[in-house]
């Protein structure tokens, strides 16, 4: 077998191990992208999104969605509606996976994937992040508490209804603890909103 042979055997194994990868990770695995490039000429591996690639017998799980855009978006995280979808807040189903990056961040060129894009900054972009292996994929999603923060925080864009839903079915399901989702909300500077919704389920 030749360096060429194995180095596209060496990657359709890291592309059936993982939902996806992109460029930077064949490169990250000493790969040229030449031979990503040749295994998509080939039909071994399918383009999914601009430099975000898998094996074209991927076995994908309902959470493909989040690992597709996590591997276009490195740096998002996975927020409101989709997040709580991943929690199982919502009876809604989010048609676009929802990700947070950074006010300052440039805007990410993902046209070939159903994302919607929000901006956070300072503590409500940093704090409540969790780290879920999706796929084989590390996928940064928020926790439950910041989810239904940002609901309430957001709730222009996602919809009163929706966020009272959400703090309702944590509180029911118990989800969270009400001190862990109170000091997220006085940390995220919203406590003063969602107060009386907190007092009105207990």
């Amino acid at each position: 077998m030749d360096r060429h042979e194995t180095e596209s055997a060496r990657l359709l194994q890291h592309a059936r191990d993982h939902g996806a990868f992109s460029l930077r990770d064949a490169r990250g695995l000493g790969i040229h992208p030449e031979v990503v490039y040749r295994l998509v000429r080939v039909g071994a591996v399918e383009r999914v999104a601009r430099g975000v690639y898998r094996a074209s017998d991927a076995r994908v799980t309902e959470k493909h969605g989040l690992v597709l855009t996590t591997k276009a978006i490195p740096e998002g995280i996975v927020c409101l509606l989709s997040a709580l979808d991943f929690h199982q807040l919502t009876t809604q189903i989010p048609l676009e996976v929802w990700v947070a990056i950074d006010r300052r961040a440039a805007k990410p060129r993902v046209n070939d994937l159903p994302v919607r894009v929000v901006r956070f900054s300072g503590v409500p972009l940093t704090a409540g992040v969790e780290e879920h292996v999706l796929e084989g994929v590390p996928v940064r999603v928020y926790s439950v508490a910041k989810t239904v923060v940002d609901c309430f925080r957001c709730r222009n864009h996602v919809g009163l209804d929706v966020a009272i839903e959400a703090l309702r079915d944590c509180r029911e399901q118990r989800k969270c603890t009400p001190s862990e989702l109170w000091e997220m909300a006085v940390a995220c500077r919203i406590g003063s909103v969602m107060r009386p919704y907190i007092e009105a389920v207990g």
